[in-house]
């Protein structure tokens, strides 16, 4: 990857500064994000909360380098984004950030050990390391009971802590969730609030998608966009928390 400039050091793993998306089908042109700006610092939980055509999903696929922006800056922990091809862009994903889709993306043909410990494959990991360090987080996340079983095997609340595990594989300093409970009952969607509050205890920075004010009450900060541009933006006052006891990281490598 060529040399890029680095982050001012204040902190700020995200920068966006008039981001633009614009989708082309045939003649027609529609302008997704409408020059888009905001900084996200390290150690944020932050919700972006919108209406379905809002812009929202479009804007977490540009952070998370799996779209490129049509015009303006975005910084990812100080890498200039723009001009950086796939190779680049799939390094950088992979070095940086782990994302947790609304509809898992799991392979259902192999074991939850195996879809967890596929992006590193990608790293040139040896599969016992792979597989051993796929096996730890997925029994931090209580699934130690299911490590043999498939995901056609599990409910949508286990699928989704298998979606996370695999974001968490690689150690990412950022956590992306495009509406991570959308498919989830009220039950497991406060599980994976509360997977998320703790990781963000442990510093990740964490940064979802959702159009639910609850669940972006157990944010601390809410981006509100709507029809492609940032509305407001507002500190949450009293943070919900998560019931139980949360996930404990602390004491393993996730937790360093």
């Amino acid at each position: 990857m060529p040399d890029s400039p680095r982050s001012s050091g204040n902190g700020c793993v995200i920068r966006a500064r008039e981001v633009r998306k614009t989708y082309e089908s045939g003649a027609r042109k529609v302008e997704a994000l409408c020059g888009v700006s905001f900084e996200v610092r390290a150690g944020e939980f932050v919700s972006i909360m919108g209406a379905s055509g809002s812009g929202k999903s479009t804007l977490l696929h540009v952070l998370g380098c799996l779209h490129q922006a049509t015009s303006g800056l975005y910084e990812l922990d100080g890498v200039r984004v723009e001009g950086l091809d796939d190779v680049e862009l799939s390094r950088l994903r992979n070095s940086k950030i782990g994302v947790v889709f609304q509809q898992y993306n799991l392979l259902p043909n192999e074991d939850i050990v195996s879809n967890v410990a596929l992006p590193l494959l990608y790293s040139g990991i040896p599969r016992g390391v792979r597989e051993a360090r796929a096996r730890e987080i997925l029994v931090m996340l209580g699934l130690g009971d299911r490590l043999e079983h498939k995901p056609t095997e599990l409910s949508g609340g286990q699928e989704q802590r298998v979606s996370i595990a695999r974001a968490l594989v690689n150690n990412p300093a950022i956590i992306l969730a495009d509406e991570p409970t959308g498919s989830l009952d009220s039950e497991s969607g406060l599980e994976v609030m509360s997977v998320f509050q703790s990781l963000n205890k442990i510093g990740k920075t964490i940064i979802q998608v959702t159009h639910d004010r609850d669940k972006a009450d157990y944010s601390k900060r809410i981006i509100h966009i709507r029809d492609g541009t940032i509305e407001a933006e507002e500190a949450v006052g009293n943070v919900r928390q998560a019931p139980g006891a949360g996930v404990d990281f602390s004491g393993t490598s996730w937790g360093d």
